[in-house]
C-alpha cells in the first residue's frame, strides 16, 4: 500500500501554507465548500492571485469563488480575476481561430497534423477551452512535412525560428517555433524527433492511427486519443519536474472526465517510450494532491511503484514554490531524471542522451549554423551546467 503524500509545503514555501492549501483546495476534485472558505479567510488574497498565476490554475480559482459570498473577497481581487479570465477568454478565441487557419492550410498541401494540449486538453480535461492557462499552440507534424509546414507558416504571416537552411541540413531544435510579429500568437511543431524527454522515441504512426476528434467551438479538431494525450501530459510534467501545480490538475481531471479510458491501452502506450514510471508520478500526485480516486484498472501498479511514490514526494518539496522558483540544482535534476527512468541500465543511457542531444540554443546563433556536430555536442552539457547552476544559485 503506497504511503500518503504530504501536501504542506517546505520550509522555503512557509509564508504562503494558507495561500498553498487553498490553491489545493480550489484543484480538487473533491472541494470542501466549508473548509475552502475558511481557507479564504485566512488567506492573503493578493498572494495567492501570484500564486495561481504561478502554477497556472488562476481559472480554478475563478471557478471556486462562484456562489461564494461577495464580502469574502476583496473587490480589487474579484476584479483582476475577472480581467484575467476575460484576456484568457479573448486569448482562447483567437488562438482557436488560429488552430482552424493553421490546419486549413496544412489539410490543403497534404499535411497531416494532431492538436495537442492548449485548447483541445482543456476541452477534453475540463470541458471549458478557456479553463486552462496557456498561451500557445503545440501540433504534432511527421518529420518528412516539416520543410513544407514551415514554409506555409511563413507564407501565413510567421517568423521561423527555426531556418529553413537549418533544416536543410538535418538539424533537429527543441521544437519548430514560429511567432507572428507584433502579436502574442506562438506555434509550436512537435514530432518524434523533437521530443527528447520520452525515454524511448514514440512512434508517431501509431499516434496518428489512434487519433480523435474533439469538438472545439462547433469544429472537430484532429487530436491525440485521451490515452495518449495523458501519456504525453505525464511525461511533459516529469520533464519539467512537476513544478505548477496546472500539470497536476490536468492530469487528475483528464483521469476524471474521460470515463472511458482504456487503462490496459495507457499502459501499453507509456510502457512502448518506456514512461511508466512518469505515468504512476503523474497519476500519484493527481490522486495524493487533487484527490483523485485511483482507477481501478492501474490502481494497484501505481500504489506497487515505490520510486514513483518517493520521487513524487520529492516533488512537493519545491513544488508548493512558486513556479520554477523552487526547482532543484543541477546534481539533484540528474539523479531524478535517472529514476524516473527506472531501471540502472537504462536510467543512466536517458540521462546520457539528454545531455549530448543539441538543441537549437547549442548550434544557433542567430543566423549562423553551426557546421561541427561533434562540438554541438559538446557545447550542450557545458551550456546546461552553466544554466541550472546559475538558476540553483539564484
Amino acid at each position: 500500500m503506497a504511503q500518503p503524500l504530504s501536501s504542506s509545503p517546505s520550509s522555503a514555501a512557509a509564508s504562503f501554507t494558507n495561500e498553498w492549501s487553498a490553491l489545493l483546495e480550489c484543484a480538487s476534485l473533491a472541494q470542501d465548500p466549508q473548509r475552502l472558505v475558511e481557507l479564504f479567510r485566512s488567506a492573503d488574497w493578493s498572494r495567492l492571485l501570484v500564486l495561481a498565476e504561478d502554477h497556472g490554475v488562476t481559472g480554478h480559482l475563478a471557478a471556486s469563488l462562484r456562489g461564494l459570498e461577495e464580502d469574502l473577497v476583496p473587490p480589487e481581487i474579484r476584479q483582476a480575476l475577472a480581467d484575467r479570465q476575460r484576456a484568457q477568454n479573448l486569448l482562447t478565441l483567437r488562438l482557436t481561430a488560429e488552430l482552424f487557419r493553421i490546419l486549413d492550410r496544412f489539410s490543403s498541401q497534404g499535411i497531416g497534423a494532431l492538436a495537442v494540449k492548449g485548447p483541445v486538453l482543456a476541452m477534453q480535461a475540463y470541458g471549458d477551452p478557456a479553463m486552462r492557462s496557456y498561451g500557445d499552440l503545440d501540433l504534432l507534424v511527421r518529420q518528412r512535412d516539416i520543410r513544407r509546414a514551415t514554409e506555409l507558416m511563413c507564407a501565413a504571416g510567421y517568423a521561423a525560428a527555426i531556418p529553413l537552411s537549418a533544416i536543410d541540413a538535418g538539424k533537429i531544435p527543441g521544437q519548430y517555433l514560429f511567432s507572428m510579429p507584433d502579436s502574442k500568437l506562438i506555434v509550436e511543431l512537435h514530432n518524434d524527433r523533437t521530443l527528447r524527454y520520452f525515454p524511448r522515441r514514440l512512434s508517431l504512426e501509431d499516434l496518428f492511427s489512434r487519433q480523435v476528434r474533439v469538438r472545439l467551438d462547433s469544429r472537430e479538431v484532429p487530436v491525440l486519443s485521451v490515452e495518449d494525450e495523458l501519456v504525453l501530459i505525464c511525461i511533459h510534467g516529469a520533464k519539467h519536474f512537476w513544478e505548477r501545480l496546472m500539470w497536476v490538475a490536468d492530469v487528475a481531471a483528464l483521469v476524471s472526465r474521460q470515463k472511458n479510458i482504456d487503462w490496459e491501452q495507457v499502459s501499453a502506450s507509456a510502457k512502448e517510450v518506456g514512461a511508466k514510471r512518469m505515468l504512476h508520478m503523474g497519476l500519484r500526485l493527481a490522486e495524493g494532491l487533487l484527490k483523485m480516486p485511483f482507477p481501478e484498472r492501474i490502481g494497484p501498479a501505481v500504489q506497487a511503484d515505490a520510486a514513483a511514490t518517493h520521487l513524487a514526494a520529492q516533488v512537493l518539496t519545491w513544488l508548493p514554490a512558486a513556479a520554477g522558483y523552487g526547482a532543484p540544482g543541477l546534481f539533484d535534476r540528474a539523479v531524478f531524471r535517472m529514476r524516473m527512468r527506472g531501471s540502472w541500465l537504462a536510467a543512466p543511457a536517458y540521462l546520457l542522451r539528454l545531455s549530448l542531444s543539441p538543441t537549437e540554443e547549442d548550434w544557433q546563433k542567430g543566423s549562423q549554423l553551426s557546421q561541427n556536430r561533434f562540438l554541438d555536442v559538446l557545447r550542450r552539457p557545458l551550456r546546461l551546467a552553466r544554466k541550472y547552476s546559475r538558476s540553483s544559485r539564484d
